[in-house]
């Protein structure tokens, strides 16, 4: 039985996709720029906000200038909105309870900023007692980095061994090398299933409850 459980966020937790396309089109739009369906916004996620952020932004504008004036208009009106739309997927919030009675510790290493990855997180799991709560941070590489992982693993002090990590996404899988660390990739999340068998890891889930039966 593994020790430590460390979740992605968006895809893997939260379904956010509607409310991250939304509050991206409202700051495109906001400046004069062509907005996308939500569908899109499934390949523009994954490796921050600023990266959304120049994905999509049209070719020819994908400046520093352009990107932090979009995340200037973004982040007050996504702070606002950022549980209009988004919802726990099927079976997480029994997944989460499940674990916490068996005494595993919980932990979420995101690519979304630390202040949105927390208030999410208390607004959706209130019941759920995460031992910490990381986000894209000033000064912190973002997935796949292997920092965030570090992080936790000292702030737990749970050796990698007896931790894994749950993801959908290839950033989440490369995080997974990465840390040397176990991995679970999710087919329920923002990226497609052979996203996942391209980094080949040790477990590939369709439901939550699949994750309680391998730890």
């Amino acid at each position: 039985m593994k020790r430590l459980v460390i979740f992605d966020l968006d895809g893997t937790l939260l379904n956010t996709i509607a409310d991250l396309a939304a509050s991206t089109n409202y700051a495109l739009s906001q400046h004069g720029f062509p907005t996308h369906e939500t569908s899109s916004y499934n390949f523009f996620v994954g490796n921050g906000i600023n990266k959304l952020f120049e994905r999509a932004l049209p070719e020819g504008e994908k400046t520093e200038a352009n990107i932090r004036l979009i995340r200037e208009t973004f982040l007050p009106y996504y702070d606002k909105h950022l549980n209009d739309h988004s919802r726990p997927y099927p079976g997480i919030p029994e997944l989460l309870a499940a674990l916490q009675q068996k005494n595993i510790l919980l932990a979420v290493a995101s690519n979304k900023y630390q202040a949105a990855s927390e208030q999410l997180i208390r607004h959706f799991f209130p019941e759920i007692r995460f031992t910490i709560v990381l986000g894209q941070r000033e000064g912190v590489p973002p997935k796949p980095d292997p920092t965030i992982v570090r992080e936790i693993l000292h702030h737990t002090g749970i050796a990698k061994e007896d931790a894994i990590y749950v993801g959908d996404s290839g950033v989440d899988m490369q995080t997974i090398l990465n840390s040397k660390i176990d991995g679970i990739g999710v087919t329920w999340g923002f990226r497609p299933q052979k996203e996942l068998e391209a980094y080949a890891p040790k477990h590939i889930v369709d439901k939550a409850e699949e994750i309680l039966r391998i730890l």
